[in-house]
């Protein structure tokens, strides 16, 4: 049975993968120890995920388990904490976003490739039920020429902005039409917004930003015509995520390419850079 310790207990992902091992036992693994941002987010975090032991410093974990998910709301602590356990040799799990700059996205998965660490980063949106759905739809569609996404952000939380909750549109995007970004822009309507990326294919996509979204949609235009779909929250939305940290601590082989990790975190920057300024902002190379 392999083990996962937690560090980070404010996100609600910290429960829900640990009641996936723990409670639910969909996969063959367990979350003993959690490290959480203050001791109320510990508790509350170790109660719902049936985690039996609290550390009061996260470093306490080296050696305890068999893999990290490193799980704060604001992605800026993971590249600090990722490159410990890099250090230690750990595998790690870095829930999204993966890291709050390119630059330290890229320092992490070379120190990783340096030291033999499988290391992963993911939405959980694109792995569901509805979204997988959609997408094998789109593969035999032929051409898709623009898609359209709809889902909640705040482009002014203390959590890192677009980053927080943006994340989960830019990979659904990134699965869909590939990495090859070129420029991005941001046109604020406060509380809300709409972003635009352009990709060197020729392909363009938009993303509808809505503080009080009630949920994801997506659409898109293809040679078949315009294919939409809107997200369906599965019975156990944290199986597959809870599958996928599970493979990678037991094959140390890292599931996603560079690429793909590395493009979401460059696109959320040049977002971030476009709602400062007002302006197209080029993605940077990665």
């Amino acid at each position: 049975m392999l083990t996962l310790g937690i560090i980070g207990a404010e996100n609600s992902h910290s429960y829900n993968i640990a009641k996936t091992c723990n409670i639910d036992k969909s996969v063959p693994m367990r979350v003993p120890l959690i490290w959480g941002e203050t001791a109320k987010f510990a508790r509350h975090a170790a109660e719902l995920g049936k985690i039996a032991g609290i550390v009061k410093d996260w470093r306490e974990l080296t050696g305890k388990v068999d893999g990290i998910m490193i799980d704060h709301r604001h992605p800026a602590p993971h590249f600090e904490v990722a490159r410990f356990f890099i250090e230690k040799r750990v595998p790690l799990f870095v829930d999204k976003p993966f890291t709050y700059r390119l630059r330290h996205g890229k320092e992490l998965l070379d120190l990783a490739r340096r030291k033999r660490v499988p290391i992963c980063t993911f939405s959980s949106i694109p792995l569901q039920t509805a979204f997988q759905r959609f997408k094998k739809k789109l593969t035999k569609s032929g051409t898709i020429r623009a898609v359209n996404s709809t889902g909640p952000v705040d482009l002014k939380t203390k959590y890192g902005g677009i980053f927080f909750y943006g994340i989960h549109q830019v990979d659904g995007i990134v699965e869909l039409l590939g990495t090859d970004v070129k420029s991005v822009f941001v046109h604020k309507h406060l509380p809300n917004g709409v972003a635009t990326l352009l990709f060197r294919s020729g392909a363009v996509a938009t993303i509808n930003c809505i503080k009080e979204g009630g949920g994801f949609h997506w659409m898109a235009d293809t040679d078949k015509g315009i294919l939409t779909q809107a997200h369906e929250y599965v019975a156990e939305p944290y199986r597959s995520s809870a599958r996928i940290i599970y493979n990678l601590l037991k094959t140390k082989k890292n599931p996603f390419a560079r690429e793909r990790m590395l493009a979401p975190v460059a696109i959320l920057e040049a977002l971030e850079k476009s709602i400062k300024t007002g302006r197209p902002a080029w993605v940077a190379e990665f």
